[in-house]
């Protein structure tokens, strides 16, 4: 894939209340929608992913068996905000991982040109940046993480969004060509519109 190492971090620990039934399992493309996002992930190259689990926990495992996925459970997942997932997730990684996407459990949109994208932007940038995929002027999913960003991530008491706003100057925008960088499911109506 290139010559620094890349891990993602999918966050699947929600409890997928505005969906009203465990989205992760549904569903999506001869298998489910976590199992399509960590095969995009794979396909595109990405050696150490971990699945950030909490709620239904056990089946989420069981739904990836076979895949090279990794877990971390989050304990805290029902009363935390996402950041809290994504400190698990990072903690988990090889400590030869030189960048980290942070990937949504409910984007199967996800397509591995996108991955590889910012995975060639973060290199041009030398590993020292956050960079985020847009369409449209809008910023999406996954985003990549340098290492010398995670200390401000594991520290943050807010949120992910936060950080990164915090210091524009390290923040980069790799424009894509679809849409499916803003594409997630949290409805009934996102799952039943969407292509799969």
């Amino acid at each position: 894939m290139q010559d620094a190492m890349i891990a993602a971090v999918v966050l699947a620990a929600g409890l997928s209340r505005r969906m009203g039934e465990f989205k992760l399992l549904l569903p999506w493309d001869g298998t489910t929608v976590i199992g399509r996002v960590v095969a995009t992930l794979e396909s595109a190259g990405v050696p150490d992913i971990v699945v950030v689990t909490g709620h239904r926990a056990d089946l989420v495992a069981q739904s990836l068996a076979g895949s090279t996925a990794r877990f971390a459970f989050n304990p805290n997942y029902a009363a935390a905000e996402m950041m809290s997932t994504i400190q698990v997730g990072l903690r988990a990684l090889d400590p030869q991982a030189e960048a980290a996407l942070i990937c949504l459990g409910d984007q199967p949109q996800m397509e591995a040109s996108t991955v590889s994208a910012l995975v060639a932007e973060a290199s041009r940038e030398g590993w020292n940046a956050i960079t985020i995929p847009s369409y449209g002027m809008r910023g999406g999913h996954p985003i990549l993480l340098a290492r010398v960003v995670w200390p401000d991530v594991l520290s943050a008491a807010g949120t992910l969004r936060e950080v990164v706003h915090a210091d524009r100057s390290r923040v980069y925008y790799r424009p894509v060509a679809t849409t499916t960088v803003l594409a997630d499911l949290d409805t009934p109506e996102d799952y039943r519109d969407s292509s799969r």
